[in-house]
């Protein structure tokens, strides 16, 4: 396979158990995978060898076997029959075989396909508003708040589980606001280490620390006219927490190293899937920043209380995996998987969605049937694991905004803030509590999975008195 163009990222999707992990290809080089933490690739499943097989990016795409215990099999796309309902494989041991975008891998028990890397941050923002998926009533009244409130200069704070899709939320109030043709930047505040953070946010001045051989903007400086997007603030550390207060306060910036401040105009909200009002009365929290982050709040309820919106959800999901795998012709989701998609409680929301439909899509042919999902989702029984669905509250909003709390902003249940605050920690307790097992005991690669920082999964496990496992 020739390499696509500069702008065309090809990745590697491994399917281990029920999770999903994306790791994009080199434009050149290799991309060793195996057991040992040492490979580019690590999958701590013992089907795997520790050193198992190279992908090789040059010229052509290559999978390399390095002769382990369990061969790598290959299913080419090209030679895919179209009536096949599952996959014909074919060893690739102590060899190498070319490989092309929708090529599905095997390593022992483990699956992997070969696709287009997700798309970029500005391509995802040039999506349409009816793209949104929000045929559910609850859904839509979020939607109207965020409209609504896009036309204001408040600042956003969006509240909901791991996964319900806040950032597309976000997207949206940039695009309906005044600033749409302004820059929209994202940053996950639970993804870097403080000072990592600190210089992201705020920039620098040349020689500011070792190795700053140049000025650099920070995200707030770059973001003038714009929105930032603070994704996991509930992480922020408490020293950022203050620069970032003079901030929202003042309207000006100050490099590291500086000694003016910039002045900036920028519009921020604000996401989190953790109660800040609770993290404000332990200290952990500044509730000076959340009351100026809190200018109207949004509460995004979690998937299993619209399941109306999981088929299409899915549709969408599809048709997204299938263009990456540069799959023509889609298969179909059969009825009965289908059943069994909107049964199923889904604690991991959209996002766990998503992975459930990029894996089917990578082992089914024609037709996603019950075989191609994950087996806690095969088994699911309608009512079962869902609780009841609250009433919808009216979709209309006064027409004057004002900044309101998270319980007050809830659009889908009567329950207070503080059961919703435990309902949320049970839910996150028990997604750790199941990465960690699914990842062997391996933190680093369970919160990959869980998509947190491993400092931040380490907090959680003290938190939630989990104690550290060992690695297996």
């Amino acid at each position: 396979m020739q390499p696509g163009p500069s702008d065309d990222v090809l990745a590697l999707a491994v399917f281990a158990g029920d999770s999903v992990t994306v790791y994009p290809l080199p434009r050149g080089g290799r991309l060793t995978i195996g057991r040992s933490e040492e490979n580019d690739v690590a999958i701590p499943d013992a089907s795997v060898s520790r050193a198992h097989a190279i992908v090789h990016v040059g010229a052509t795409l290559e999978i390399e076997d390095l002769g382990g215990a369990n061969a790598t099999m290959l299913s080419p796309a090209s030679a895919r029959s179209l009536s096949a309902e599952t996959l014909a494989m074919r060893r690739v041991s102590k060899r190498r075989a070319e490989l092309a975008v929708g090529d599905v891998l095997s390593f022992g028990t483990v699956v992997a396909v070969v696709r287009r890397a997700d798309p970029p941050t500005e391509a995802a923002l040039a999506t349409a508003d009816d793209d949104v998926v929000a045929n559910h009533p609850s859904t839509r009244a979020v939607y109207d708040q965020a409209a609504r409130a896009a036309r204001g200069l408040l600042s956003v704070l969006i509240l909901g589980e791991t996964g319900v899709g806040k950032d597309v939320l976000a997207r949206f109030v940039h695009r309906r606001s005044p600033r749409a043709d302004g820059p929209f930047l994202p940053l996950n505040c639970a993804a870097l280490s403080e000072s990592l953070l600190e210089a992201e946010l705020f920039g620098h001045e040349k020689g500011a620390f070792t190795g700053a051989v140049g000025a650099r903007a920070g995200l707030l400086e770059s973001a003038d006219g714009g929105t930032v997007f603070l994704d996991e603030i509930g992480d922020l550390p408490m020293p950022i927490q203050i620069k970032l207060l003079r901030v929202l306060e003042q309207r000006e910036v100050m490099r590291i190293g500086a000694r003016t401040p910039k002045r900036i105009d920028v519009r921020f909200v604000a996401a989190t899937n953790r109660d800040l009002d609770a993290a404000c009365a332990s200290g952990a929290f500044r509730e000076d920043l959340f009351f100026r982050l809190n200018g109207i709040s949004l509460v995004i309820p979690p998937l299993r209380e619209r399941p109306s919106e999981i088929p299409e959800l899915a549709a969408r999901f599809l048709a997204s995996a299938c263009r990456q795998m540069d799959r023509a012709r889609p298969p179909q989701i059969g009825p009965q998987a289908l059943a069994k998609l909107e049964a199923y409680a889904w604690p991991g929301n959209a996002r766990e969605l998503r992975n459930v439909i990029d894996r089917a899509v990578t082992l089914a042919d024609t037709t996603i049937g019950i075989e191609h999902l994950p087996p806690k989702i095969a088994a699911a029984t309608l009512g079962a694991s869902r609780p009841p669905v609250a009433p919808a509250p009216p979709t209309e909003m006064a027409a004057a905004v004002a900044p309101v709390s998270p319980a007050a902003a809830a659009p889908t249940t009567p329950t207070s803030l503080e059961q919703l605050r435990r309902a949320m920690e049970d839910a996150e307790r028990q997604r750790i509590v199941d990465a960690l097992a699914a990842c062997g005991g391996n933190q680093t690669r369970a919160a990959e999975m869980l998509g947190i920082s491993r400092r931040t999964l380490v907090n959680r496990l003290d938190e939630y008195d989990l104690s550290r496992p060992r690695k297996r």
